[in-house]
């Protein structure tokens, strides 16, 4: 009943990808190029019409682009640090939710409900405003950055999600296993790590990476807090060009088209997990 190496390693998808698989990703990201630069040129030249005697968009664009390019990689950090602990966090929150202790599967379940639907945008203030923005330890000032605070603020909704799909999980695997396991001896912990969490990597990869998808489009919110991601870079650079009317369209058009690639390739890739992953029990 032990699952050994061999078939824990299957349920990984990045092991044994087909031929077929590869060439997939590689129309996905064919037609997210094209759809991208479409949507990109074509607010270029809109700006580029109406330039006047300025600085031509492009060079404008490249000579920003470094600038936008690492903010967006501060987006990318935020959304991987808040997946991360929201999934440290949300993998036992769901776990406690099936708990046999009546009380503490509650507790579990309220805690998941209140943060899975609250606005994402009121957890975010929450943090930024309700949190010190330094600490005093032993003496020693320990500054508290804005930026892990919107980590915590989209940490705390992804927690509740990444629980829920926990429990869907697990419940969704047949009682047979549960049952057999105990007439190995198994106890209730050691047949949850060893048996039904490792059958449940293969219904929740797709729905998690759908979840990491909405946590990158969200890490924007970022912006009303004074985070400087790419959205509030975007704005300073269309302060420090004099803030032409003519250049938002490339500008956000730029940040659009960033997010695009990113994020496109993931959902297309979540589609081929949920029906090569379909569960038939």
């Amino acid at each position: 009943m032990m699952l050994r190496l061999r078939d824990a390693l299957a349920f990984s998808p990045f092991i044994g990808a087909s031929a077929g698989a590869v060439r997939t990703c590689r129309r996905t990201c064919r037609a997210a190029l094209i759809a991208a630069a479409a949507v990109f040129l074509g607010s270029t030249a809109l700006a580029a019409a109406s330039s006047g005697g300025h600085d031509p968009v492009a060079v404008i664009l490249v000579r920003w682009a470094p600038l936008l390019l690492w903010g967006f990689l501060f987006n990318l950090l935020i959304s991987v640090l808040s997946m991360a602990a929201g999934t440290a966090a949300g993998v036992p929150l769901g776990i406690l939710q099936l708990s046999p202790v009546r009380p503490l599967a509650r507790v579990a379940g309220l805690v998941t409900q209140f943060f899975r639907n609250a606005p994402w945008l009121v957890l975010l203030f929450m943090c930024v405003l309700l949190l010190p923005f330094e600490f005093h330890v032993f003496g020693v000032r320990v500054p508290f950055p804005d930026w892990i605070k919107a980590v915590i603020g989209f940490a705390l909704p992804a927690m509740a999600n990444v629980a829920e799909i926990v429990r869907g999980a697990v419940q969704s695997v047949p009682t047979g296993q549960w049952e057999s396991s105990e007439s190995l001896g198994y106890t209730r912990r050691q047949a949850m790590v060893h048996i039904i969490l490792p059958q449940c990597i293969k219904r929740m990869l797709p729905p998690w990476m759908n979840l990491y998808s909405l946590i990158i489009m969200s890490s924007v919110n970022a912006s009303v807090v004074g985070v400087n991601e790419m959205l509030t870079l975007t704005a300073q650079v269309h302060a420090a060009e004099g803030s032409r009317p003519e250049l938002l369209a490339p500008l956000y058009s730029f940040a659009l088209v960033c997010f695009f690639l990113y994020a496109y390739p993931i959902g297309k890739w979540t589609e081929r997990l949920e029906r090569k992953f379909q569960v038939k029990d």
